[in-house]
């Protein structure tokens, strides 16, 4: 009976907990074991949504991130080091390559010590900067706490990303203040185009060393919005890196405390706890991941489509053609109609070696859990060989690329209209039979003309 309450169990909790859609097994690198009691809440979330944490050091002589060629984890949490970096099984060439599997990144940096020269190299991988000096941390007169950092200034407190962007409105999305204390800033580079920052200084802040005692900055290597608190890169294989400058606002200590701005005088709560969820959630893929369903296209004046019919191999130059595909987004635990932005598109194009068409596709209708778009064209008065193609990729969304090669060929011989179909032609059809008719009235009156009489007997004379 025990063993029968235990798999009823099981299996409501894998329908209640919510599961990233690319795995649940999440590795956690923290080399001060006494560290894990300051982040319970934050482990308690994620197991509640269903991850299974294993805790390891980087002074593990047996971790290994991949076994026998495959991930042995689908996601990394990598906490911040006191020693000069992970060690030889996190080093920047295998947390790249478990990039490269389509293994999910987090990577979070503290203030409080120097960041090791291993990380760096990992972040210049990326094409992420951290300061020259790496005991820097982010300053801001303006826009601290003045209850926690009434003379350093370095926690600093701001509005969540969705109010600030509306592009990560459905991901960062709600009121509050997150704090982030002794934040370690960084600039992204212009040689990768697929990172983005999720959350920027303030116009007010600047890179400030810790280990100086100066009372003022002469040197800045970069100010105000230069600087990204939160950034986040998803590769072309729709793996995610995301790199959170502050490794504290991941502490219960900052998930429930109190904080007070200056100037207002009101002390309201912090909502790191539900900022550290959504980061989360859209490094692990929980948000932002999309899935194609049924792609079909099918000639347009088929009516009613049979299902031999659907997707052929073949057709014809100057066919009306109807495409259709099904997308679908996954929202912590469950797949929902994908709706595109109101500014941007989905489009199909139908290429040879270029795009003879490229059209938005609309939504025509939804089902439970996904939106069909569809639209119709004519393929082009060219023969050979054509793909359907989309190709949709915008940032914070999983990559969309499906391609279905088709034959277009020539009108068969009597496929042609007649000539008398085409009015154009009717103009030179009416010439030729008038050049007929003619040319037998002519021989009709040239055989029945008899000659006169009288010619006929002169040469019977001679």
């Amino acid at each position: 009976m025990r063993w029968c309450l235990t798999i009823l169990s099981f299996c409501f909790l894998a329908v209640v907990h919510a599961l990233s859609s690319s795995g649940n097994r999440l590795l956690v690198i923290l080399e001060d074991a006494a560290e894990k009691e300051l982040y319970t809440t934050f482990w308690g979330d994620l197991e509640t949504r269903g991850y299974q944490l294993t805790f390891e050091s980087p002074k593990n002589d047996k971790l290994s991130l991949f076994e026998l060629g495959d991930r042995v984890y689908d996601h990394l949490l990598l906490l911040p080091p006191k020693s000069k970096g992970y060690g030889p099984s996190l080093s920047p060439k295998n947390i790249i390559e478990f990039l490269n599997k389509d293994g999910n990144v987090l990577l979070a940096l503290s203030g409080k010590s120097t960041t090791a020269s291993a990380i760096n190299s990992l972040l210049l991988e990326l094409d992420f900067h951290i300061p020259t000096d790496r005991s820097s941390v982010v300053v801001d007169h303006f826009n601290y706490d003045t209850l926690s950092a009434p003379e350093k200034h370095d926690v600093l407190l701001l509005q969540r990303p969705g109010q600030l962007r509306p592009d990560l409105k459905a991901y960062f999305d709600g009121p509050g203040v997150v704090a982030f204390p002794k934040t370690v800033p960084h600039t992204l580079g212009d040689a990768n185009p697929l990172i983005a920052p999720i959350l920027r200084a303030p116009a007010t802040a600047y890179t400030y060393n810790t280990k100086d005692d100066a009372p003022s900055v002469e040197d800045v290597e970069a100010t105000g919005s230069q600087l990204a608190l939160v950034s986040a890169m998803q590769a072309r294989n729709s793996a995610r890196f995301t790199l959170l400058g502050s490794a504290e606002s991941l502490q219960d200590k900052w998930f429930t405390t109190t904080v007070k701005a200056p100037g207002d005088g009101k002390e309201t709560k912090t909502v790191n706890q539900d900022f550290a969820k959504q980061l989360t959630a859209w490094t692990f893929k929980e948000t932002g991941v999309l899935k194609v369903g049924k792609v079909q296209h099918y000639l347009a004046e088929a009516g009613e489509v049979a299902l031999e019919d659907l997707n052929p191999k073949i057709y014809r130059i100057k066919n009306d053609t109807v495409f259709s595909i099904e997308i679908s987004e996954y929202d912590y635990d469950r797949y929902v109609p994908f709706q595109v932005p109101a500014e941007d598109a989905v489009q199909l194009e139908f290429t040879m070696l270029s795009p003879f068409h490229r059209l938005n596709l609309e939504p025509s209708h939804k089902t439970q859990n996904s939106t069909v778009y569809s639209t119709r064209f004519m393929t082009p008065d060219q023969h050979g060989i054509f793909s359907f193609r989309v190709n949709y990729k915008r940032p914070f969304l999983t990559n969309i690329e499906e391609k279905h090669e088709v034959t277009v060929r020539h009108f068969a011989h009597n496929e042609y209209p007649r000539s008398w179909k085409i009015s154009g032609g009717w103009v030179w059809i009416a010439g030729l039979w008038s050049v007929i008719a003619g040319f037998l009235a002519f021989v009709v009156a040239w055989l029945y003309s008899a000659p006169p009489a009288a010619a006929l007997n002169t040469k019977k004379t001679q």
